[in-house]
């Protein structure tokens, strides 16, 4: 499904997802073209795969080398407006995961997220802003994982209350959390 109809389908979950779904909507009217690639140096268009085992007392997450924490695993749009079929397409590159049930086909979490200045491939990256997509799965947690070098050091199933102790960016917390809550609760 197109980012665009996926954004407008999506029921905020509270009063921070219904502003920043608005924001969304109007940034796709103005410049969806643009915020599909990672060259567009404000804002562009990612998804993620938070991939629950089967029992959900788990997840699924990566050490991310340039960010040094834990995290769901993702990438940029590069393109691509289907970002379920991107957080798909992330989980297998960064986890070695194929087989993985969307736990549903639309959007488990809309969020604009705020990306710091950092290097990447010896080249600076200034702070820009993510507009994120996250998506459910269900794996079996006892698959072969398989780490992409160039992108994490480490690939784990973490149990969803130790979540905090290792991820340190605190709005993904916030973005896991909230996730939880939807999906266990």
């Amino acid at each position: 499904m197109d980012i665009l109809e996926l954004v407008r389908a999506y029921q905020p979950y509270n009063m921070e997802e219904e502003k920043e779904k608005e924001i969304v909507l109007e940034l796709l009217d103005q410049r969806r073209e643009q915020i599909l690639f990672r060259s567009f140096p404000f804002v562009h268009a990612t998804a993620t795969a938070m991939v629950f085992n089967e029992k959900k007392d788990k997840v699924l997450m990566i050490k991310h080398n340039i960010f040094d924490t834990w995290a769901c695993v993702g990438g940029h749009a590069d393109g691509k407006s289907d970002l379920m079929w991107v957080a798909k397409k992330e989980l297998q590159e960064e986890t070695g995961v194929v087989e993985a049930t969307p736990i549903s086909r639309e959007i488990l979490s809309l969020d604009i997220l705020l990306v710091a200045g950092h290097y990447k491939n010896e080249a600076y990256v200034p702070n820009h802003l993510h507009i994120n997509a996250t998506f459910g799965f269900i794996a079996n947690e006892n698959v072969k994982l398989t780490i992409k070098a160039d992108e994490n050091s480490d690939v784990a199933w973490i149990p969803l209350e130790e979540i905090n102790s290792y991820c340190k960016e605190v709005s993904f917390v916030k973005v896991y959390k909230k996730i939880i809550e939807k999906i266990i609760y």
